[in-house]
């Protein structure tokens, strides 16, 4: 039996790993490891606690403001400790996160293979998304095995020469975590909140989120300023906000944002509720990655406070609009879609490239071939 140590250290990780937790301990061939780093500790534990997985190793790396190189470092450091007392047969990571890139680095210093899941995403500007641009073509050059979401992201890994038998297009897990979670919610097998269910339900509303570093300042200025120039102008819809608990985004954001009636600031929603408020809202402007593939699985239009995007399958299909953080440009998107009625139905009547909720399953098998012809 072949032992995994699957490495999480944010709430997207777990949930877009989590589904490969739960589907690799169905087979036969594999030990399971799930191992903590504790980036986002209390996000991390709202995630686990839905899907009922518990982490068998937790590193608990976080203190209070740490800059990306103390982060990078006590991470690498408990990683390399950890890997030297599991010793495990293969280490899985996933996406662009310091805890992805720091678990790849350590496994390839302790001579683990290493298999990245949703590989070969790609803006080539390393800047930007930062530091996840770098995160993750740093983690290709270390990676053993490569499970790309999509075709585009496999034309990227070709593009730097990594072999084709090791890359496996899978869809993205992401996927399979939203189709978990809402046949949940519709069984009523979950709680949604019930004043967030009032609130969906009291009118049309807009579902806003925004936490990019490279946003900070300047960019989420004017987020802002045409956040409330859109709730003045449409006061037929409301504009509901979870607000990332970073003080660059929180502090600025309650501060313009705080008084107008028919924009509602929220703490962050756990998982169950945003699957909830997504599936039920009109549009999402958003500068997040995941959203960009998950909205389109509930036929949402995106608008992406982004200047770019390593996710331009959503774009080429037509489910999701580069709007960048200018003003003009987000007021015009926005009213756009509230406008034009023929706009609306195209981008909601789009297929998501994203997958097809089975990307774990095609993980899994494409490992148990490694080991087999390895």
């Amino acid at each position: 039996m072949k032992k995994i140590s699957i490495v999480i250290g944010t709430r997207p990780e777990a949930i877009k790993l989590i589904p490969l937790v739960l589907e690799l301990k169905k087979s036969n061939f594999f030990e399971i490891e799930v191992c903590s780093t504790g980036q986002h500790q209390e996000m991390l534990k709202q995630v686990f606690d839905l899907f009922e997985v518990q982490a068998d190793v937790e590193l608990k790396i976080m203190t209070q403001n740490q800059n990306l190189s103390e982060l990078t470092a006590a991470i690498l450091s408990k990683l390399n400790d950890y890997l030297a007392i599991s010793k495990p047969d293969f280490l899985i990571c996933q996406g662009d996160t310091t805890t992805a890139f720091t678990a790849a680095l350590a496994g390839f210093y302790n001579k683990i293979p290493i298999g990245h899941v949703e590989a070969g995403l790609r803006t080539y500007d390393k800047y930007s998304p930062f530091p996840e641009e770098m995160n993750r073509q740093l983690i290709s050059k270390l990676a053993d095995l490569h499970f790309a979401p999509t075709i585009n992201s496999q034309k990227a890994l070709l593009k730097e020469n990594i072999s084709e038998n090791k890359i496996s297009i899978t869809g993205n897990t992401v996927i399979d975590s939203l189709f978990i979670m809402n046949d949940k919610i519709h069984n009523k097998l979950m709680e949604v909140d019930s004043d967030l269910i009032k609130l969906c339900q009291e009118k049309k509303y807009i579902l806003i989120t925004g936490h990019r570093r490279e946003n900070f300042g300047k960019g989420f200025q004017d987020i802002c300023k045409s956040i409330k120039h859109l709730a003045e102008k449409f006061t037929d819809f409301n504009f509901i906000f979870p607000v990332h608990l970073n003080p660059n985004v929180k502090d600025l954001v309650f501060s313009e944002l705080g008084k107008i009636e028919n924009i509602k600031l929220k703490a962050p929603l756990d998982y169950i509720n945003f699957i909830y408020a997504l599936s039920n809202c009109y549009l999402v402007l958003t500068d997040s990655g995941g959203v960009q593939e998950e909205a389109p699985s509930f036929n949402k239009p995106v608008l992406v406070m982004r200047e770019n995007s390593e996710r331009m399958e959503g774009v080429e299909a037509g489910v999701v609009k580069l709007v960048g953080t200018n003003y003009n440009s987000i007021v015009d998107g926005v009213s756009e879609l509230i406008l034009n009625s023929d706009k609306f139905n195209s981008m909601t009547n789009s297929i998501n490239p994203y997958g097809d909720g089975k990307a774990s399953e095609k993980i899994v098998n494409f490992i148990e071939n490694y080991f087999i012809t390895k």
